[in-house]
């Protein structure tokens, strides 16, 4: 694999510490701004919003731009908003620097994927995506942890401060060790809009909406799951939330190896086994040992779909996949929202703290279903195409008896 890799890691590595260890200080943000704990959940969901909303848009702005020139833009607008947030007067000014720093996020991992497949072997395509993925993963396991300890011990702004230079670091790494990748010629906006008329790249985004959001599910719910289901303290929550990052990096490294050998079964049995994991968590949620297993396990599973979805977009929006792959990226994001607000239902609904598992394992069933109508499709449209090929061939030879026999006569 190419050093260039390492760099979009890096850069995977700060969005991945940004976007989630602000889970671990809301208490510190909320207490030095003098606001509530719901309302400085707005800089979880503002973050998610930007992700969202942002993938598209900074794509869109960066099609005039060489790949290379965008990500090194995309990581300054990152600095910019985490140094932003580190200095923040107020809460609304922390909120405006979280929402910049989101805008980088989803761009940043869809032009990042297509950068990383293009620089290996078609064979490797998807072990490429996953090795920078592998920075985010990393970060729930060392970053956020990390993070959320330093901002504990010696304030919430100097957190920030060292994700800025986290993002310093990656921005000195693609500038030094991606190649200058021009856009391919004739590819234009309208090209890669038009991407979206593809059926296949629907189902690749609905299967990454459904599949990743099974995950979230259980795992926005995991503290109150954990401490009044499994019986565990306050303080254990870290360390399963690390043991879950340990299984998203496991996950992450397996997904991308098996999804260049044979994609749509990765995707069957992943998807497949986190639905079966998901449900099975309603009852070894009650047990610590079983339930650090099954946190594990939702961990590995749900990021072993990472690779391959993205990997399916990328292929089904052949010629013109940046936008496709940007969007894939926020796609990830409305499936962690989704699930989380049909968890808290289940939960408020008077179901318990397990019922989310139940929501996560539904939404996991619904993607494999998609991947095998997804795969449906793509056999009959070759089917299709085959027998076309031989009508076509047909022809040619029947017309070309016909010459012959005219020239003969």
């Amino acid at each position: 694999m190419p050093l260039a890799l390492l760099a979009l890691a890096i850069g995977a590595f700060g969005i991945g510490t940004t976007e989630f260890v602000i889970m671990g200080l809301l208490p510190e943000v909320a207490g030095d701004f003098g606001v509530s704990i719901p309302t400085a959940g707005f800089l979880v969901t503002g973050y998610a919003l930007g992700v969202m909303f942002g993938a598209p848009i900074m794509t869109v702005l960066g099609t005039r731009v060489s790949r290379k020139r965008m990500l090194m833009l995309l990581m300054g607008l990152f600095i910019v908003g985490n140094l932003l947030s580190a200095v923040a007067p107020n809460f609304s000014v922390m909120l405006i620097g979280r929402v910049v720093a989101s805008l980088a996020h989803g761009a940043f991992f869809g032009i990042g994927s297509v950068v990383a497949a293009d620089l290996v072997a078609p064979d490797k395509k998807a072990g490429a995506i996953s090795m920078m993925f592998t920075g985010l993963t990393v970060a729930n396991v060392v970053g956020v942890p990390l993070g959320t300890l330093i901002g504990q011990s010696v304030g919430w702004r100097v957190t920030f401060t060292i994700v800025a230079f986290l993002g310093v670091l990656g921005l000195a790494g693609i500038a030094k060790l991606v190649p200058d990748m021009p856009r391919p010629e004739g590819v234009r906006l309208r090209h890669e809009v038009a991407a979206f008329k593809n059926v296949q790249v629907l189902l690749a985004m609905a299967m990454t909406v459904l599949g990743f959001g099974g995950v979230f599910a259980a795992i926005t719910y995991i503290a109150p799951m954990m401490t009044h289901v499994g019986g565990f303290v306050d303080g254990s929550v870290t360390w399963l939330l690390v043991l879950f990052g340990l299984g998203m990096v496991g996950g992450n490294l397996v997904g991308g190896r098996f999804a260049d050998r044979a994609l749509m079964p990765m995707l069957y049995v992943s998807l497949g086994a986190l639905a079966v994991v998901l449900a099975l968590f309603t009852l070894t949620a009650h047990n610590k040992v079983a339930a650090a297993v099954t946190i594990t396990l939702i961990g590995a599973l749900g990021f072993a779909t990472v690779p391959p979805l993205q990997k399916r977009v990328l292929d089904q929006a052949h010629g013109a996949p940046t936008l496709a792959s940007a969007v894939n990226i926020g796609a990830f994001n409305l499936g962690n929202a989704l699930s989380a607000w049909l968890g808290g239902l289940v939960i408020a609904a008077g179901l318990g703290y397990t019922a989310p598992n139940w929501v996560g394992a539904v939404l996991a069933a619904s993607a494999l279903v998609l991947a095998v109508l997804s795969a449906a499709l793509e056999r009959r449209a070759d089917a299709g195409n085959a027998t076309d090929g031989l009508v076509v061939t047909g022809v040619t030879q029947a017309e070309s008896a016909q010459q012959k026999a005219a020239v003969h006569h």
